[in-house]
């Protein structure tokens, strides 16, 4: 029976699933909880337990396609213990699902909304817990800094490390492809050079012998039939060589016409005639003798941009800058037009559009007006150049620069400008990785020293006002004098006595700014002040 790629795949994530489903669950179960860390009170610890079982096996189930769902399951069993999100008992699935958040999503976005969300449903749960208050959020922010957000980043680095290291061997597989591409189509373009030499020197071959067959022809001492045969063997090297030259031209390129120029043509000849022309063009420095391949590409690189210059800026000035740099080992060739007097023609814009992202970006080249730079840009990069084009103060600019020794190695264009990158891509998201969770991290910290420091300053209940508090005042009459905080901003200190009997509302306020221990107690039954006393609490 044949079974579907999506069943086997499913097959072999199955032992994977059902790994991770046992390391998230089991550490629930053996976790050692302690009480203190779940007040105020949430739902019972052992039927959170008990729920945990199905809940995390449904998250990891799901953990593949939505993975933001898989991340709060932990997330959400730990609310129910604790608004303070902080329980030893859920911490594994909680770092180990967030870890596999950032592992399976591609973008920040997913990861950032759900720690987001996470602290806003803290707030949501503080608000709706008994007795607690804001400390415990921002509990709950450094519990979700810790346990969401540095695994969330930690998947995401590990994500990007496995897309860079398949990244680079499908370049290098395209690379290989191109370089086999390459090589064959250089192979079938020296063909068709030496087919156009074999066409010169037998071309010349078959003249002088149809020339010899004429004067044969007319020699005065020949009879009528070697007359005759002179002549058919001038028809035939006629014959030959008009064939020789049609095969010549089916070699060539679809629209590439013989060539009329010598092939020694320079690069101020050509400046010359264009000039000449009409062309407002001036030539700057010389070239020092360059290697066959890089001549013939800096001329190219001058006759394409004078072509380009005079189609899309026409009447515009242009200025030819050749030189060369003998610390780097390299000529430079340079050709910028000024803006057109007139602006651009309208059909031209598209044009300029597409030569200057053609290097780039052949695909966006259309017709023979996109491809000039593609082709360029082959040519001087097989010459072991680089070649850069570029808008420059409302025209256009062109810069080759070329090696001034034959033998330079001809590097793929897209292999360097895709290694860079990617590596810059890979940088950047670990200086994220790095930076985003220390400023977290550093702003919460302000965030609540400046919140501890404040509550403890406005939690201070000054000594002569204690010393003349009376038991059987009203809570209304000395609401004015208590302070506006408590200590722990309102909730039970950790390790203080149990309240009086009868006592309705136990209050708590400090004796000193830097410390919560001993304490001033205050304590109501029906309204009026019942008790007071000096409790010792747990220092944190």
């Amino acid at each position: 029976m044949n079974r579907s790629f999506r069943d086997i795949v499913a097959m072999k994530a199955f032992p994977a699933d059902l790994l991770l489903w046992l390391a998230v669950t089991v550490p629930v179960f053996l976790a050692n909880e302690s009480p203190e860390v779940r007040q105020p009170p949430g739902l019972p610890l052992p039927w959170v337990r008990i729920a945990a079982v199905p809940l995390l096996a449904l998250a990891v189930a799901v953990g593949r396609r939505w993975p933001v769902v898989a991340a709060a399951v932990p997330v959400g069993l730990a609310l129910a213990v604790t608004p303070e999100l902080y329980t030893d008992t859920f911490m594994i699935p909680q770092l180990l699902l967030a870890f596999l958040l950032g592992r399976r999503t591609a973008g920040m976005r997913a990861g950032l909304l759900f720690f987001t969300g996470v602290c806003l449903a803290g707030l949501v749960a503080v608000n709706l817990t008994p007795g607690s208050t804001l400390s415990n959020w921002l509990s709950l922010v450094t519990t979700a800094v810790t346990n969401i957000l540095l695994p969330w980043l930690a998947g995401r680095y590990v994500r990007q490390h496995d897309g860079l290291i398949r990244s680079g061997w499908e370049l290098a597989e395209r690379l290989e492809r191109e370089q086999s591409l390459i090589g064959e189509r250089m192979r079938l373009v020296e063909r068709s050079r030496i087919a156009g030499d074999m066409h010169d020197s037998l071309g010349h071959e078959l003249s002088l012998i149809a020339l010899s067959a004429a004067a044969l022809q007319v020699h005065p001492g020949l009879d009528e039939s070697a007359r005759q045969a002179a002549a058919e063997l001038r028809v035939s090297a006629a014959r030959s060589t008009e064939r020789l030259r049609e095969i010549i031209g089916v070699l060539r390129e679809e629209g590439e016409s013989a060539p009329v120029l010598p092939s020694g043509d320079t690069v101020a000849a050509l400046v010359e005639r264009a000039a000449a022309s009409g062309m407002a063009v001036t030539l700057h420095g010389e070239l020092e003798p360059l290697p066959p391949m890089a001549d013939r590409a800096a001329y190219r690189v001058v006759q394409e941009a004078l072509t380009n210059a005079t189609k899309h800026a026409p009447g515009a000035a242009v200025t030819v800058r050749l030189g060369t740099d003998h610390a780097s080992g390299e000529a430079e060739v340079t050709v910028v037009n000024a803006a057109p007097p007139a602006g651009p023609l309208p059909a031209a814009r598209l044009g300029t559009a597409a030569w200057a992202g053609a290097v780039a970006r052949p695909e966006v080249a259309s017709g023979s007006g996109g491809y000039g730079l593609v082709s360029l840009d082959e040519r001087v990069r097989l010459a072991g150049g680089r070649l850069r084009a570029r808008p420059a103060d409302g025209g256009f600019a062109v810069t080759a620069r070329l090696p001034l020794t034959a033998g330079a190695a001809a590097t793929p264009p897209d292999s360097q400008r895709e290694l860079a990158l990617a590596r810059r891509k890979v940088r950047r998201r670990v200086i994220d990785a790095i930076w985003l969770p220390i400023a977290a991290a550093a702003a919460l910290t302000l965030v609540t020293s400046g919140y501890d420091l404040y509550t403890a300053r406005r939690s201070v209940l000054d000594a002569g006002v204690y010393t003349e508090l009376r038991v059987g005042q009203s809570l209304a009459s000395l609401g004015s004098r208590l302070p506006a905080y408590q200590v722990d901003a309102g909730g039970r200190p950790r390790g203080a006595p149990a309240d009086p009997r009868g006592a309705d509302e136990c209050r708590f306020y400090r004796i000193r700014a830097n410390s919560p221990s001993p304490a001033y107690r205050l304590c109501f039954t029906g309204g009026r002040l019942s008790h007071k006393d000096e409790v010792l609490t747990v220092r944190r």
